[in-house]
């Protein structure tokens, strides 16, 4: 029971994007559009929990020396299967996220996560772990990536809710995924302390 709460944990209290302002290269980069942040989410989610569980399975078999070393080409052969995978089946996804998906390799997140929590407790945990704070990212930029589509197209996942014309370019454009973020975190800060 306790090793689900790293599960709503890292959902919740501490999402990597709105509380702990992590992996904002790919947050911000990606989320035009919400099948973009959707896409972006779960492909980090797939690198985070099974790099998570490797890393938990040989974390007794790496010298110290080399285990940073070691967790990244760890976590580079997840991101390659990824990409592969993406660009075999989901090719304009694929297209459309172009370089932010081969620098999973280096998101803080992931490597962090492997370092700070897979390489010091046991698989279930690890796996867990990485679910919850995956799905949290994935949330994350599917919610930024919503608001974006929506005041900048009119669209949502790409369906047509109001007519492109009465949409603000700017949220489509970079300033915009920091407009968006910005007022986001500011509404969770205020949910928050009326919680507290």
């Amino acid at each position: 029971m306790n090793q689900w709460k790293n599960f709503t944990k890292g959902f919740i209290k501490e999402n990597p994007v709105f509380v702990l302002l992590l992996g904002m290269c790919p947050t911000l980069g990606t989320t035009g559009t919400a099948i973009n942040g959707l896409g972006m989410g779960l492909a980090t989610t797939f690198v985070l929990v099974m790099s998570n569980l490797v890393v938990s399975l040989i974390k007794n078999l790496i010298p110290d020396k080399v285990r940073i070393p070691a967790f990244i080409v760890v976590i580079a052969t997840f991101v390659t299967i990824v990409e592969m995978v993406m660009q075999a089946y989901l090719p304009s996804l694929y297209e459309s996220l172009g370089l932010f998906i081969p620098l999973i390799v280096v998101n803080c997140i992931v490597l962090g996560r492997a370092e700070a929590f897979a390489s010091k407790n046991t698989i279930t945990s690890s796996v867990i772990d990485g679910l919850g704070i995956g799905f949290g990212f994935a949330f994350a930029l599917t919610i930024l990536g919503s608001v974006r589509e929506l005041l900048g197209s009119g669209k949502l996942f790409d369906i047509t809710i109001y007519p492109e014309d009465y949409g603000m370019l700017v949220f489509i454009l970079a300033p915009g995924a920091f407009i968006a973020l910005g007022y986001i975190i500011a509404l969770i800060n205020r949910m928050n302390k009326k919680n507290a």
